[in-house]
Parts: C-alpha cells; structure tokens; sequence
C-alpha cells in the first residue's frame, strides 16, 4: 500500500505531466522513470526544442504569470532573452538583456546569467565574464527595475574573482528563510585543478557577499569527468537539493546530476548516477545541461539545454519536473 506522500506524488505528477502535454499540444507517452539516467534514447528525431536556436545555460525567473528567460552570449549580443506566458511559446527578444559589459570585463565569454527579484521592483544579474586583469572567468552584477532588463553593471570590480581557484562560473541565487544566498563554480578545469560548487550569503540588495564562502561539492563520482557546474538549488520535504551538471559539454558525456545536504554550511553528497543523460528513456538529448528548476502554473519544471543533432547549437528544453519527498523525477 503506497503512503500518502507516494500518492501525492502520483497524483503531481500525472497533473504536471497532463500540463505538459496541454502546452505541448501531443500525448506524453513517455511518462516517467525512477532511473532516467538508464536505458537507451528514443527513437524521436532529436530534442523537442522550447527554443530552438543557440540558447545555452537558460535561467528562468518568473514574474506576475510571464517567465523571463535569459542565456549564454552568442554573435552580437552579451545576454540573450525571451519571454514566455505558458512555459511553451517564447518570443526570443531581438534586444541585449545586458546594455553593457562591467569595466572589468572583457568582451565574448558573457555566460551563464542569473537574474534574481531582491525585492520588489528591484532585479539583478549575476553574469560570468573574463575578468582583464586576470584572464580568468569571473563573476560579477548588474541591475535593472524591471525583470526583462535591460540591465546596467552595477560595480566596477567583479562580485566573485577566486583567481588562485581558475576563477569562478555559473552564478544561481537561492533563498532560504528569507536570505539571499549565492552559488557558483570554482573554474579550477581550466587549470588542472578540482572544481567545487560553493555558496555564501548576500546582503538584502544583493550586490554584497556577507559572508564566507562555504564548499559543497566537488567532483568525485566518475561519470562527472574532471568537473561539475551550473549548480541550482530547492528545498523540498527539508532536504537541500542541488542540481549539477558534469563532464565535458562539448559532447554526450555531459549530464545533469543531483546532490542533497541538511545544512547550507557542509558539504553535499552526490547520488552515484546521474540524473539525466543523453541515454535517457524520456527523450532525445545531445549533453543535456545548464539546468534550472523553475515553478510555474503550479507545477515545477526543469529548464535546460542540449545539443541539436548536428551539434552546431544549443537549444532550450522544458521537461515537468515532479517529487518522491526529495527526490525529483523528469516527465
């Protein structure tokens, strides 16, 4: 006899799952796997795109019913954008989310953008971009009083410049009890050094760690290759739980991993096998990656890239994203 919190789940998921096919506009005949990192891809001709250009590394903020999302620099513009009021079409904006590189930045290595709402009405970027003095990747801020931007650098000195570490990627806030807290990656694959996941506390308007940085996972499972990144993080049943990606994105072998932890102030234990891979059961992915979790409509989703078929761009994906307790599943 299933528990309570099983049936639930059920019951989620098949609601998330009827959402998605609603948006989608076909059947979900998929359904969902307790082991997605197992079995072989499907037959289908290549991933269902939600954005189907070069959209790579997707964050997603949602504000008053439209989801803002925001990725990867590519040919003439720092940050792209594209809005969506149903999680299934987006408008991919023709202007730069971002009016102009911070003074310590250098252009065309804009990745991996995060936008968070601090308070009301008042918005920031956390953006990586190769710091000038260092060569290194660094990140750093830039505001905006609407969620869309276009965002202004907000310091002329990075936010987080760890230099001796390879320098620092893949900003995601999260926020716990009512604080702000930011994540990164320390970029340590660029030099032959371990990478970890760190997180440390921002001050209210967000422009300010207020405290020291605190590590919470570094790779040590073989499936991660010689790093792990793009780290976002929820909390569910009181279970810390991190969502990763590993590997080498230029190809297959990268994948979206998950970890948990109790506290934000010791490190995080990962699952052994990933969460999702290019051999997944529940559709076709070429390196899927550059994850987030957004909630939207009442459900949560999974945001992400992968590879198209010839391996020329990234584009985006959304998947519903359901839960055991702490455990997630992909629809």
């Amino acid at each position: 006899m299933r528990s309570a919190g099983v049936a639930a789940a059920t019951v989620a998921a098949a609601a998330a799952l009827a959402a998605l096919a609603a948006l989608s506009g076909c059947a979900s005949g998929a359904g969902s796997s307790s082991d997605p990192a197992s079995g072989s891809p499907s037959a289908s001709a290549g991933p269902a795109f939600a954005i189907d250009q070069d959209f790579a590394d997707p964050d997603v903020l949602v504000v008053d019913g439209t989801a803002y999302a925001f990725a990867t620099n590519t040919p003439g513009f720092l940050v792209r954008s594209a809005t969506s009021t149903n999680m299934r079409d987006w408008t991919v904006s023709q202007k730069d989310a971002l009016s102009a590189l911070p003074g310590w930045a250098q252009p065309g290595r804009t990745w991996a953008p995060e936008v968070a709402e601090v308070s009301p009405g008042a918005f920031v970027m956390y953006l990586t971009a190769q710091d000038a003095a260092s060569g290194r990747q660094c990140i750093g801020t830039a505001t905006s009083a609407t969620p869309g931007g276009p965002f202004t650098p907000a310091s002329d000195t990075p936010l987080v410049c760890p230099v001796e570490a390879g320098g620092a990627i893949d900003a995601a806030t999260f926020r716990d009890d009512g604080s702000l807290h930011l994540l990164w990656k320390t970029d340590g694959n660029c030099c032959s050094l371990d990478t970890w996941i760190e997180t440390a506390p921002l001050s209210a308007d967000g422009l300010t760690l207020t405290g020291p940085p605190v590590k919470l996972l570094k790779q040590d499972r073989a499936w991660e290759g010689a790093l792990v990144e793009a780290p976002d993080l929820v909390k569910r049943d009181g279970v810390y739980v991190l969502f990763f990606s590993a590997n080498d994105y230029g190809g297959d072998d990268y994948a979206i991993g998950t970890a948990t932890g109790t506290s934000l102030t010791q490190p995080f234990t990962s699952q052994e096998k990933p969460f999702l891979t290019s051999a997944s059961k529940l559709g076709t992915f070429h390196g899927p990656g550059g994850q987030n979790v957004v909630t939207f409509g009442g459900h949560d989703w999974l945001v992400f890239h992968s590879w198209d078929d010839s391996y020329a761009y990234r584009g985006m994906l959304v998947r519903p994203l359901t839960w055991d307790g702490a455990t997630p599943h992909l629809g």
